[in-house]
């Protein structure tokens, strides 16, 4: 999704609205490739310190431990991290900003301090593992456009890095309600390990609620995005209406009545699903806009 989503804000946003860009396709090529080593090198230190965890909440879904040793894991862990941060490093210096270099480095390092410490904390985990996420979008509009501002073309481009802004911040809305999605679903293994999420800290009740509640926030922001952005175009109305916008509402109205953790895992997997179509509609501005 992340490879996706980035070809996607250059391909049919940046490129098509007639954007300064960057990078070549050499050059976006080498960002995701970045970013997915780095992603994946999340994934992996994730996956070794969610051992005992993982056994108690997914133990048909364990890889580290079962398939591949610990050992093992952690070398691909730091090969993957190494190679994302040097193409990062790489990047830097192809677009002439060798100080983009330095969010490799710090997205790396919150991936290793998320696993190992801040999952483990109150609501701040979930927050800044959803920055990261808003920041794989945002990134392509940090080297894409910054690069090629000048003192002609700055308001035209900062309208273009707005765009990429507000998808940023619909990944990371969406992903902050899935992470807390996921705190209730694996509320058991969780609590077994001594991990202080939000439903083990307020209880599973009241942390629905407060689930409840956020997601109310994207339908309002899609719904106010509908009305006063994108009214007059037939196409992109429909499109919001019937798969983000109706989506959402459902996700509201289960989140109300969910009590299982089988119900927990599929609103998880829905929002999922949401995240993906409203990445989708970047689509909508090569056609529509």
């Amino acid at each position: 999704m992340i490879a996706l989503v980035q070809l996607l804000v250059k391909y049919a946003l940046l490129e098509p609205l007639g954007a300064l860009t960057s990078l070549s396709s050499l050059g976006i090529t080498i960002l995701i490739l970045a970013t997915i080593c780095i992603a994946s090198a999340g994934n992996i230190i994730n996956d070794i310190y969610d051992i005992e965890t993982d056994l108690v909440n997914k133990p048909d879904k364990v890889i580290v431990g079962k398939s591949i040793s610990e050992k093992t894991a952690f070398n691909l862990f730091i090969t993957l991290n190494v190679l994302g941060v040097a193409l990062g490093y790489y990047l830097s210096h192809l677009v002439e900003k060798s100080g983009f270099f330095s969010l490799f480095v710090i997205i790396s390092a919150l991936l290793y301090v998320y696993a190992s410490y801040l999952k483990q904390t109150l609501v701040l985990g979930n927050v800044v593992i959803s920055i990261l996420v808003g920041l794989s979008v945002l990134i392509v509009g940090i080297f894409e456009l910054i690069p090629n501002i000048t003192s002609e073309n700055q308001q035209l481009q900062l309208v273009y890095f707005k765009i990429v802004l507000d998808y940023a911040f619909f990944a990371f809305l969406i992903n902050l309600i899935r992470e807390l999605t996921k705190d209730i679903e694996d509320i058991d293994g969780d609590y077994k390990v001594g991990m202080k999420t939000l439903p083990i800290a307020i209880g599973r009740e009241r942390a629905s609620n407060i689930l409840f509640a956020l997601t109310l926030v994207p339908i309002l922001a899609i719904g106010y995005y509908i009305v006063y952005k994108i009214y007059q175009n037939q196409i992109a109305v429909i499109y919001f209406l019937v798969c983000i916008l109706g989506p959402l509402i459902y996700i509201s109205i289960k989140t109300f009545s969910a009590k299982t953790k089988k119900e927990f895992h599929h609103i998880s997997n829905i929002l999922k699903l949401v995240m993906l179509l409203g990445m989708l509609s970047l689509i909508l501005y090569k056609f529509s806009f």
